[in-house]
């Protein structure tokens, strides 16, 4: 057994329970990471990368069950004791879900080959920070307070701005988020209707990864190390979420532009004035 391949994996499992939720592409951050540590081969690492974010979305499942099921069994009844309209908060966030999963299927496979390295994150990770200075600085005029009061339509916008997130270096949680956030959802709906809305979308690409490429873990040490990134993502998200709830609901996106920018400007100097070779 390969123990400092198991350490490995709990530094991944660590930077993917931190990174998940915040405006600052958990993608990009394990990318950067497997890199910069030669963690196990290329193919292996892009289904780690995957695999290992079921981990933190499994934390919003058990955090947020309550209200999740109260959605879920409001789609039949229409009723819940815990949301004011369970039903559209169910409809808005399947809808929201649609369009990744038509063009993250689609272009799956391109997406991973061409996309998946150092730059392009560093790329976007500049971008994505400049992009949360623009709607930080915007007036803002709020529509929805609470998750379950974003309108199908918003909804549906939302889930578009989604789709840019499978771009590593985008973030998914900073792509609904902050794209939410500029259509005018409260901070506190935006972080809660952005973590509602990732279960299908990373649940689904996780296992459509694993059925795809899943024999590239060819002994129970590869599924052991894929298992410990897993769980300790789990673990640390689990710890985050309150917390960052908590933050996006008195304060702003714009430390984490910074640290974005910094970040990618960091690694395109690395590339670009010393001549790093970047693995994958």
């Amino acid at each position: 057994m390969d123990i400092f391949l198991l350490i490995q994996a709990v530094i991944m499992g660590i930077v993917e329970g931190i990174t998940e939720f915040l405006p600052i592409s958990s993608t990009g951050y394990l990318i950067l990471s497997a890199d910069l540590m030669s963690f196990w081969t290329k193919e292996k690492v892009d289904v780690f990368v995957v695999v290992i974010q079921m981990g933190a979305i499994l934390a919003v499942i058990y955090d947020y069950w309550g209200r999740l099921w109260q959605a879920l069994t409001g789609l039949v009844t229409g009723k819940s004791e815990v949301l004011s309209n369970p039903r559209q908060l169910g409809l808005s966030l399947i809808i929201a879900t649609i369009p990744v999963m038509i063009i993250g299927f689609s272009f799956a496979e391109e997406i991973k080959t061409h996309l998946f390295n150092p730059v392009t994150v560093a790329i976007m990770l500049i971008i994505g920070g400049l992009l949360i200075f623009y709607v930080e600085n915007r007036p803002k005029t709020i529509i929805a307070s609470e998750a379950e009061e974003v309108t199908f339509k918003t909804a549906l916008k939302i889930g578009l701005f989604q789709c840019l997130a499978l771009i590593p270096g985008t973030s998914r949680s900073g792509a609904t988020i902050i794209g939410a956030l500029w259509l005018g959802v409260s901070r506190k709906a935006s972080a809660e209707f952005s973590f509602f809305m990732g279960i299908p979308v990373i649940v689904g690409a996780a296992l459509l990864d694993l059925i795809k490429h899943g024999d590239v873990f060819t002994n129970q040490e590869d599924w052991l190390v894929l298992g410990v990134g897993t769980a300790v993502s789990f673990i640390v998200a689990l710890l985050c979420i309150r917390w960052l709830v908590a933050w996006v609901s008195l304060r702003d996106f714009k430390i984490f532009a910074w640290l974005r920018i910094v970040t990618g400007v960091v690694v395109l100097v690395a590339a670009w004035v010393f001549g790093y070779q970047f693995a994958g």
